[in-house]
């Protein structure tokens, strides 16, 4: 059946499978419209992805920093250095950072250099779920997936960020794509690969790319057309290939002598398994986190947000992912069960059990992770419901005839219209029509799916199919482009309007602010960015401790100045501080040093020379000891010491050495205020 017959007959419903060749269509085998509705999905993606990115500036200026730093040295990019001189690295393994090292070298150190690649990895991304897709249900589920994840208002946000989550969620997609073609004729080579790209995902944000391990598993164990012991092997052999695609840079820093290296940063034991599988592993997941900024939620919530099965849809959340994640989690329901009495080796329960498992796991690791959790990890769920998206509504439009498919997708339409009123509704002033249209337009869509065997007008069932994807579209496509419109900067960056009920733990602040800045000289601030007296200025900070900003109109963010502002958001020199430390920069290994990894990163940003980040990005890790740091003084290889004495203590258990550093400072030498920065010479 086509979308365009007028008339549909009423009849049993029968195993569920998609109505696609059993070999995906090629070369002059593709419809006509395949091709040139691939390349608009993509052109569209890419513009809403790239278009006007300059303004967020640094966007997260710690992992600008760390790729302005590995463009100046290929020992920094490899070890995913904070500073060029290889003080410390961030708290994450690098291959996040590798694009952007590599970009700045060639383009030079600015917001495009360091923005574009995230925005390519989505654009791939999207093709990749397109092409896993289509593989199996054909191109119309494919083109629908990837619409809807790139559509996916918190995918915006972080293709258009510098975060570790874009190449992250781009590695995931080729490996599921990876895993689909493995399944298909049971072929190694396709899972080794697929087994070697979720290991080198591990290099980008470590334990969370494992989320999807079960699912692909799982789905070749059932549904590979080869034998058991087959199965299993070539499941172990693929075990081995991602222990090999993360493995071998974890041994090589692991062996690596620590006195050539730099600081394991996030660990306390300068040690990158400690860091793999504690801060950034197993300590998500209990709260147990070492050195972090305040405590985990726990059962009951606390400063990351309450846990449990509604954590995803509240007000934190809810519009950074969640519009499609009931019509998903129904479509997966009800294709499970249709397909329940199909072979082993049914397409349509494997694709069920790849996406779904994806999605199951990772929402589920969300919803009950007791640590550090922000709503932007959310990216990872995008691709997932997507893809059970298109799944789901193509092959059930194309059984139709069968009234229990018309029902499945009439009431998925039906919740995702009452849903996505109440997600636009917690933004009373953000495009308020659209809440009583997606309302009014998906019940009638609803009504009309059931009513199709009665329905004579001959394009009815266009108008229905019309109607049901604008519905499900409306609202994430307009968070997706107030998203796009808006400036993000800091660490914890949020998606579309701000919310009522959102708090720490999604990563919106309340309060007022304005975009994260850079200085004048070395380097060229990047364009868009508001200066006053020669600097950019953040929200309000003191002493180097700015406020943190996730969105550049005042709403969604921290103001203040201490605590978290300066752990969040980075410094800002102005021209006469960027001068300072350009100054004979030549003939010391840093330039200055500071407290915590976002004050260094706005003085390293703006003057182009390593700055040294007291502490890691906490100003929690024991990088240096006091008498380490006066002996470095002693050598003169640190020029200045800026800011105050640090957070208050905000971290969760940790070292104090950088807090010694600072008072050290301030009783042995002499403050004198530049740019509105206090700054101390250690050469005087």
């Amino acid at each position: 059946m086509t979308i365009a017959e007028d008339r549909v007959q009423d009849t049993p419903v029968t195993a569920l499978e998609p109505a696609t060749a059993a070999k995906p269509a090629t070369g002059p085998n593709r419809r006509r419209w395949e091709r040139p509705a691939l390349l608009a999905l993509l052109v569209a993606t890419g513009v809403l992805y790239i278009w006007g990115l300059g303004k967020s500036g640094w966007a997260n200026a710690y992992y600008s920093a760390a790729a302005q730093a590995g463009s100046q040295s290929w020992k920094a990019m490899f070890f995913g250095s904070f500073d060029s001189s290889n003080f410390i690295t961030v708290d994450k393994t690098p291959a996040s950072l590798w694009a952007m090292s590599l970009s700045a070298r060639i383009f030079g150190v600015n917001s495009w250099s360091i923005l574009v690649p995230q925005a390519l990895e989505g654009v791939a991304a999207v093709g990749l779920l397109y092409a896993a897709v289509r593989r199996w249900f054909g191109p119309a589920a494919g083109l629908l997936a990837g619409g809807v994840m790139a559509l996916t208002p918190v995918a915006v946000l972080m293709f258009r960020f510098n975060n570790p989550d874009a190449l992250l969620v781009l590695l995931l997609v080729a490996g599921a794509y990876a895993v689909t073609r493995a399944v298909e004729q049971g072929k190694t080579k396709w899972l080794l690969l697929a087994g070697g790209l979720v290991g080198f995902a591990y290099l980008a944000k470590m334990l969370q790319a494992l989320l999807v391990v079960p699912a692909f598993g799982l789905v070749y164990l059932i549904a590979a057309p080869v034998g058991f012991w087959k199965r299993i092997w070539q499941l172990l052999a693929a075990l081995g290939a991602m222990i090999a695609g993360a493995g071998w840079w974890i041994a090589i820093v692991s062996l690596w002598p620590a006195s050539s290296r730099p600081y394991i940063g996030g660990s306390q034991s300068n040690s990158i398994l400690e860091l793999t599988l504690g801060y950034n592993g197993f300590g998500r997941l209990t709260g147990e986190e070492v050195g972090s900024v305040g405590g985990g939620g726990g059962g009951n919530g606390g400063m990351w947000g309450s846990t449990g099965l509604t954590r995803l849809f509240d007000g934190e959340i809810g519009g950074q992912v969640a519009w499609l994640l009931p019509a998903a989690l129904i479509f997966l329901v009800g294709g499970l069960a249709l397909s329940a009495r199909a072979a082993r080796t049914s397409r349509m329960r494997a694709g069920l059990i790849l996406w779904g498992g994806w999605l199951l796991v990772t929402a589920g690791t969300f919803s009950f992770m007791a640590g550090i959790f922000h709503a932007y990890y959310t990216v990872a769920l995008a691709p997932a419901i997507g893809a059970l998206i298109g799944i789901g509504a193509v092959s059930l439009w194309q059984h139709r005839a069968h009234i229990v498919a018309r029902s499945i997708l009439a009431v998925a339409l039906a919740i995702t219209a009452v849903w996505s009123s109440v997600l636009l509704g917690r933004s009373a002033d953000f495009v308020p029509w659209l809440r009583t249209s997606v309302v009014v337009v998906g019940l009638l869509a609803a009504a009309a799916l059931l009513a199709l065997p009665w329905l004579r007008w001959r394009r009815v069932a266009t108008v229905v199919a019309v109607a049901s994807i604008a519905t499900g579209l409306a609202g994430p496509a307009a968070y997706a482009l107030d998203t796009a419109a808006t400036a993000h900067t800091g660490s914890i960056p949020t998606a579309g309007p701000s919310v009522q009920g959102s708090g720490f733990g999604g990563g919106r602040m309340g309060g007022g602010g304005q975009r994260g800045g850079f200085g004048n000289g070395g380097m060229q601030a990047p364009p868009n960015m508001g200066t006053q007296n020669g600097a950019t200025q953040p929200g309000n900070g003191q002493n180097g401790f700015p406020g943190t900003g996730t969105r550049s109109d005042g709403g969604g963010r921290m103001g203040g100045g201490g605590g978290a502002g300066g752990l969040l958001s980075a410094s800002t020199p102005n021209s006469a501080l960027v001068k300072l430390l350009q100054t004979d920069a030549d003939q010391y290994a840093w330039a200055g040093a500071a407290v915590g990894s976002q004050n260094a990163a706005g003085y390293q940003l703006g003057s182009g020379e390593p700055v040294m980040s007291l502490g890691g990005f906490n100003g929690s890790d024991p990088s240096i000891s006091l008498a380490d740091f006066q002996q470095l003084v002693e050598q003169k290889k640190v020029h200045y010491f800026l800011g105050s004495s640090g957070f208050g203590g905000m971290s969760n258990g940790g070292s104090n050495s950088a807090q010694q550093i600072a008072s050290w400072v301030a009783e042995n030498f002499t403050a004198q205020t530049v740019g509105g920065t206090t700054v101390y010479d250690l050469t005087q």
